[in-house]
């Protein structure tokens, strides 16, 4: 039975039972935010479980698309290696919300199972599990199913806690929660392993294949167990590990889908197909998980969910060179993947280009560093190794040396000797009975068998072979330092380099690449500009904002620092930091900056230059004493400046209406991955692999504009979390998120959680234009953009610069200046050609009389001078010079804007003996540069024109030798 005939079978058997089909939620869990990826058939139904959410049915069945890698549900390292572990998965799941419950859980399953109609699985070859004190799920699979007693075993709390158990089901520390009943399948005594409970049940004999799981209690607060009102099930079938038992086989990897794919590898990869290659295996996987990541709209980046697939992507590339393959390849496998999922999943066939180009990207941006990153990693290793070895092996004539044998069974002993600037060591091969003459091996390239002379090849692989005995059993250990530069020079991810040390036997040093990360993270902070609030030492009272409400507020001085000093007081001049009881003054904070403006006290005034957080809930006014002076106690009156305070919120609502256009133009993979909102302008980064087009721009400012003329009430709520991911309020991962959110809704066209400040209505904000877009890092672009009056000035300086340019090309209206400027261009174009042309002549005119003043060495005709001419003209005239000679020998120099340009050319006949670029070489190195190319014409550069008189008195000494 093919996997999607077994995919299809489910949903049809359960839909026969009153189940309603819903189709398999993203693997971006866009309403949990607390969740990286969806690693469970029932997490879209969360909710509704949870009492949060009501459906218009109460049976469900899903074919559903899961990702493990990351987090704390990570299979990513057992990848490959193992029979069943993957990054990706498919979970088939039956649900009820309160309908049926256990007696109907359990038949249904049995009769999928084992019915004839359905998948006819023999009987005897089940086993079921259930929570020790479950005697209801027991008692069902004996009397009603008719389990025989021995093969139902009951699981107790096996974890070192009440409840804490394989068998017993738990969402979190409180709530829903109960026991579970799963269903085991035997692959054969032929197999090492035991029944669930046994002290062998970590073999493969028994491999769980259905998990019932019973909602039946609601665990409070003390650890109560009170009963649902309406209990529920949530079933999980793993498809590979079902498509495997149907098929009969052991591994998911021999499966009908991954064969297809393996095959796909080898393909691509030019590796042979082999069941024991865990390259192909791993490879295979991956292309599953990355291409519906990118399909889900996940893009790679450094970090959250991005970072999880680009380590998945290279970790994929990585095994791809090991195999060999050093070109990009993993792409060109999407189509395969397309073909053998595509009808069950839409979305492969529909995002085929966009995770093809993603992937490519990806691909080769990694394989630029990757060759590097490896010779580093075996430089490291060979290091440890040659380390290794010479401590492994005695000193020859001070003891007893090694006795080893070689592949073909010639025994030998081995010894190290020291050497003049080396280390050696001595073979001596025992032929016919007695040790023959010694053979010295550099100990180095013993390591490095590729190296060595055919006959000396046995011995060194005989001695690695037992060097990485050794390593095996004793365990060498890749330092923080190397596995730090490996991640931030070469982009290897730690789990790649775990990887790679994993397949030789070593281990890395955890706790010192955390060491090398920590401090990099500190050379980062100290690196920042950051205001003095980090320095500020305040115990006081949180700060009341009244800032949404209100633009100025009497209240009263609680704290006042000058620098990082608590002071009573600050007078004229003295710039610091005050501390209101109650502020209107907006602290910085989800990318809109501080409000600025002043603080009276009577005739005392400070300017606010800056509001920043000195806590989590106090703002500090940083700014200085304009006149008078500031005591602590003091009553004051705090206002904003309006007109800024009116730009910022104006730029910071755009910015959520043209994050909701972004996502709709350029697809749901785009994510925020930073924002600024002050006064100018709105600045905005998001995820996306490639630049922005000019009509996708158009249609995003179009999107916002049409919004912002609808004139929709911005409204503002306050509500719970639960409520807000309710409503649909677009929710970042990653960001902390309190008890209760602030949501910002603007009409149909944008609902976020905020903390800051916004128009009242979108009219408010005036006219919106983005004036820039651009790459900040690999799959981060940053689009700027201006309202209001800013937006005016700029269309009035784009009129002012129109008109200018009419003018000057001598155009009548602006429809006549694009034909204008092509004319003038092709006008330049014209004279360009006709200065090249007499520049060519004035080159050949120039070669002849060098020529003519060639120095005769006999077999040659040299000419070595500095002329004036570009690179071009000088590669012009050396060709025509040695076209026009069978003996010529020339190196002409020239020095444009303070650096040499070199060429160099041989005619044809003296090439065996002069070589253009060996002499370009030559003379090269004497001006600070290099160069070479072929022995009739090459081309160099150099740095210091000083030195040619000195190059070119040299060339003849140096041609002189050649032709000797």
């Amino acid at each position: 039975m093919k996997t999607s005939e077994l995919r299809q079978k489910f949903l049809k058997f359960f839909e026969s039972k009153g189940h309603t089909i819903v189709r398999s939620s993203s693997l971006v869990p866009h309403d949990d935010p607390t969740l990286l990826f969806t690693n469970a058939g029932m997490n879209q139904f969360k909710d509704v479980f949870l009492g949060f959410d009501k459906r218009p049915y109460s049976r469900a069945t899903t074919a559903q698309k899961c990702v493990r890698a990351g987090g704390k549900h990570n299979d990513l390292e057992n990848v490959g290696y193992t029979a069943r572990h993957h990054t990706f998965f498919e979970m088939m799941g039956n649900f009820s919300f309160g309908d049926y419950f256990k007696r109907d859980a359990i038949h249904f399953a049995w009769e999928f199972l084992t019915s004839p109609e359905w998948l006819n699985i023999p009987k005897e070859k089940l086993l079921a599990t259930v929570y020790a004190e479950d005697d209801e799920a027991y008692n069902i699979w004996l009397n009603e199913i008719g389990m025989p007693a021995e093969r139902i075993v009951r699981i107790g709390d096996n974890k070192g806690a009440k409840y804490a158990s394989d068998n017993f089901w738990q969402m979190g520390d409180t709530g829903p929660c109960g026991p579970c009943s799963e269903i085991f399948y035997d692959h054969g005594e032929e197999i090492w392993g035991g029944i669930p409970g046994s002290p062998e049940e970590d073999g493969d004999r028994w491999i769980e294949i259905w998990n019932c799981v019973f909602m039946q209690f609601n665990r409070d607060e003390q650890g109560n167990m009170n009963p649902l009102p309406k209990p529920s099930v949530d079933t999980g079938m793993g498809l590979e590990r079902m498509a495997a038992v149907m098929q009969h086989v052991h591994s998911n990897y021999e499966i009908d889908l991954f064969q297809d794919l393996l095959k796909a590898v080898a393909r691509e990869t030019g590796a042979p197909f082999s069941m024991d290659e865990p390259s192909l295996k791993v490879i295979a996987d991956h292309i599953r998980s990355c291409s519906f990541l990118i399909a889900d709209g996940v893009m790679p980046s450094n970090e959250g969910r991005g970072y999880v697939l680009r380590r998945i992507i290279r970790r994929a590339v990585r095994h791809g060179y090991k195999l060999g393959q050093k070109q990009a390849f993993f792409y060109k496998l999407v189509p395969d993947l397309v073909k053998a999922m595509g009808d069950a999943y839409p979305e492969l066939k529909e995002k085929q280009t966009q995770i093809m180009e993603a992937l490519r990207a990806e691909e080769s941006r990694f394989g630029e560093t990757l060759e590097k990153g490896m010779g580093l990693f075996n430089q490291v290793l060979n290091g440890m190794k040659f380390l290794k070895l010479e401590s492994l092996l005695p000193q020859d004539g001070a003891g007893k040396p090694l006795t080893l044998k070689t592949a073909d069974g010639v025994e030998f002993t081995a010894a190290s000797r020291a050497a003049p600037g080396k280390k050696q060591i001595v073979i001596r091969p025992q032929v016919s009975g007695s040790l023959n003459e010694g053979v010295y091996i550099d100990l180095q390239a013993a390591l490095e068998t590729a190296h060595i002379p055919d006959a000396e090849k046995p011995f060194a692989e005989a001695l690695n072979a037992y060097l990485m005995d050794n390593i095996a059993n004793s365990k060498l250990v890749i330092g923080g330092e190397h596995i730090f530069k490996l991640y931030d020079t070469y982009g290897f991810p730690y789990d790649l380099t775990a990887d790679m040390a994993r397949e030789l036997g070593i281990d890395l040093d955890e706790e010192g690449f955390n060491r090398e990360m920590e401090a990099q993270r500190a050379r980062a902070r100290a690196a920042q500009n950051f205001k003095a609030n980090a320095q500020l030492d305040y115990t006081g009272a949180d700060t009341e904002f009244t800032g949404y409400e209100k633009r100025s507020q009497d209240t009263k001085i609680i704290a006042l620092y000058k620098g990082s000093e608590a002071v009573d007081e600050l007078q004229a001049g003295e710039a610091g930091v005050v501390v209101l009881e109650q502020t209107p003054f907006y602290a910085e904070s989800g990318g809109q900056v501080g409000d600025v403006g002043f603080i009276f006290a009577g005739e005392n005034r400070f300017r606010v230059e800056d509001t920043q957080k000195i806590k989590a809930a106090v703002h500090g006014q940083f700014g200085a004493v304009v006149s008078g002076r500031l005591k602590v106690g003091d009553a004051v009156s705090a206002e904003i400046d309006n007109d800024i305070r009116d730009s910022i919120m104006r730029n910071h609502s755009v910015t959520h209406l043209m994050h909701k256009a972004l996502r709709d133009v350029l697809g749901t993979h785009v994510e925020q991955k930073g924002s600024l909102q002050n006064a100018e302008l709105t600045r905005f980064d998001i995820s996306h692999p490639q630049g922005i087009s000019a009509e996708e721009i158009a249609e995003v400012e179009r999107r916002v504009n049409a919004a912002i003329i609808a004139n929709v009430p911005v409204k503002v709520e306050t509500m719970s979390i639960e409520d807000a991911q309710k409503s649909g309020a677009m929710m970042l991962f990653g960001e902390k998120y309190g008890d209760f959110v602030r949501v910002i809704t603007m009409g149909d066209y944008s609902t976020e959680l905020c903390g800051g400040t916004h128009v009242a209505r979108t009219g408010d904000i005036g006219f919106f234009k983005i004036i820039s877009e651009g790459g900040i890092a690999a799959g981060i672009r940053r689009v700027e953009a201006i309202t209001g009056l800013a937006a005016l000035a700029w269309a009035q300086n784009q009129e002012s610069l129109m008109k200018n340019i009419i003018a000057e090309v001598k155009a009548q209206t602006e429809k006549d200046v694009l034909a204008k400027i092509q004319a003038n261009a092709a006008n330049a174009k014209a004279v360009e050609k006709e200065l090249a042309k007499a520049k060519a002549e004035l080159a050949v005119h120039v070669g002849a009389k060098l020529l003519d003043n060639a120095k005769d060495l006999g077999a040659a005709k040299l000419v070595a001078a500095q002329i004036e001419a570009d690179a071009a003209a000088l590669r012009e005239i050396v060709t025509d010079l040695t076209g026009k000679s069978d003996n010529a020998v020339i190196l002409l120099a020239a020095v444009n804007d303070g650096k040499v340009s070199l060429c160099a050319g041989v005619s044809k006949a003296l090439t065996g003996k002069v070589k253009a670029g060996d002499l370009v070489k030559f003379a090269a190195e004497q001006v600070g540069g290099k160069g070479g190319g072929r022995p009739d014409l090459a081309q160099a550069g150099g740095t210091d024109a000083a030195k040619l008189p000195e190059m070119l008195g040299s060339v003849e000494g140096w041609v002189n030798s050649k032709l000797s």
